[in-house]
């Protein structure tokens, strides 16, 4: 089972993960932060989770994702690139949703995806 955590669990995206971690059968949600909702269970803020979920949101600042196997940044540009490089530097994989790693094709100076 492959342990995951999302770094802005609150919002639209972070919760969808939630959602789709919530019966993932090789992926087991293992931690998801939020600032503004440190220390709240994440069933408080979305009831439908109750019978999936019994995480609580730590404050990003607490730490834990290193314990993760991949991390999900489900938050706004900039905070990934800050971020991600600890954690890859540990063996987590990192996933950005915003568009911190999108690399410039040198070639042709058109954005891409990488």
């Amino acid at each position: 089972m492959k342990k995951v955590g999302i770094v802005g669990g609150t919002g639209y995206t972070g919760v969808e993960l939630l959602r789709i971690l919530a019966t993932h059968p090789a992926a087991e949600a293992a931690l998801t932060t939020s600032r503004k909702q440190a220390s709240t269970p994440v069933v408080d803020m979305f009831p439908s989770l109750r019978r999936h979920m019994r995480l609580n949101f730590p404050d990003p600042a607490v730490g834990g994702l290193e314990m993760c196997d991949v991390v999900f940044f489900a938050m706004p540009k900039g905070v990934a690139m800050t971020e991600a490089p600890a954690l890859l530097k540990v063996g987590v994989r990192v996933i950005d949703l915003a568009a911190d790693f999108r690399i410039k094709d040198i070639g042709n100076g058109k954005s891409g995806t990488a």
